[in-house]
């Protein structure tokens, strides 16, 4: 050994020996935000955010829950058990909002292109060809003041119909295919994947989009929801995790429009459980939303006048009672704006 290499080895014993006990320093500084949502292909941004490392550059660890229902988002972050929820725009939002429950809308989560539709039952298809033709009819709905509730409502405004005028009934989108095959519902307005899943068994046929009908446009149908409370005492916590969430919804976006990354985040998606069809992903256009994060407030807006009309929700707040925009314009003049990678790319969505 040289006189120059046996020098060397003490200072690299000094050197590996000051690693090893700064690792559990850097990793004690993580600090641990619990995030939930329904799982579902829209989620898989915070899976790209955790499984790419944007979190852990950030000093973040995300606790991940998964939750049954968007409806038991509101529950969870009200009361903190969860500091970040993923869910969408329910009466229920508004409600909370009205009781001064520490919630608020920080991020988009879905936007336009939705991807809903308004199905009519396969062997009604030469019978109702106009939304006129829903009148008197048995019309399906996932629950009372969800989203689906407002989107329909919107639908029969544009004939001059209201929700008196049809037979509104509440089921599940699973047990949607089972009411057309017994007849007991003559349309149906479905969300994916229960969409193809309608249409490609043969129970209904595509009707009216929400898309197409409903405005504002885009409609923003979907949230991440922050602990008011928490957010206070966590501001800068929380910014952080915003631009690494914002880095994983430009991934996803990427990918939504067939770039190189679009391989990838299928294989996360299957191996994360996150979407385990991966037909569905190859086959149709996943959940679309602003690369920006950005909430169309004119959408979100129109949503709480319409709960509010149709007696779901009493009270009307403005917007910067219900959104925190602070969030979004920090986190894009930390990234800038969305330079999209497929320029070929002709979805409509996520742009």
């Amino acid at each position: 050994m040289s006189v120059a290499t046996a020098m060397a080895q003490p200072a690299r014993n000094v050197l590996t020996a000051a690693l090893v006990l700064l690792a559990p320093v850097a990793q004690a500084q993580e600090e641990t935000i619990r995030v939930g949502s329904v799982r579902s292909t829209a989620s898989l941004t915070t899976t790209i955010a955790i499984e790419k490392g944007y979190f852990r550059e950030a000093g973040i660890k995300v606790e991940l829950t998964d939750l049954d229902t968007s409806t038991d988002s509101l529950a969870v972050v009200a009361q903190n058990r969860l500091q970040i929820v993923g869910g969408g725009l329910s009466a229920a939002f508004f409600n909370a909002v009205e009781k001064n429950l520490p919630v608020t809308v920080a991020f988009d989560r879905v936007s336009s292109p939705l991807g809903h539709k308004l199905l009519v039952r396969s062997d009604l298809k030469d019978q109702i060809k106009s939304v006129a033709a829903l009148k008197g009819r048995p019309l399906a709905s996932n629950s009372r003041g969800s989203i689906t509730n407002y989107e329909i409502g919107k639908i029969l405004k544009t004939v001059g119909l209201g929700f008196r005028d049809v037979d509104l009934k509440f089921l599940p989108f699973s047990q949607v295919a089972l009411a057309f095959a017994n007849k007991a519902i003559d349309a149906a307005i479905a969300i994916p994947p229960f969409t193809a899943q309608l249409l490609e068994g043969g129970h209904a046929v595509d009707f009216k989009s929400p898309d197409d009908l409903v405005t504002p446009h885009p409609l923003t149908i979907a949230v991440s929801m922050v602990n008011t409370d928490w957010a206070k005492a966590n501001q800068q916590l929380l910014r952080n995790y915003y631009v690494a969430y914002l880095r994983g919804i430009r991934d996803y976006c990427q990918a939504y429009h067939g770039g190189a990354i679009r391989r990838e985040m299928i294989d996360l998606s299957i191996r994360t459980g996150t979407e385990t069809r991966s037909e569905l992903l190859h086959k149709y256009p996943w959940p679309a939303r602003s690369p920006n994060g950005r909430i169309n407030i004119a959408s979100m807006l129109d949503m709480q006048a319409w709960y509010r009309k149709s007696k779901m929700s009493n009270s009307e707040f403005p917007a910067d009672r219900i959104v925190d925009k602070s969030y979004v314009d920090h986190a894009m003049g930390k990234l800038g704006p969305f330079v999209l990678e497929n320029k070929d790319s002709t979805l409509a969505g996520c742009r």
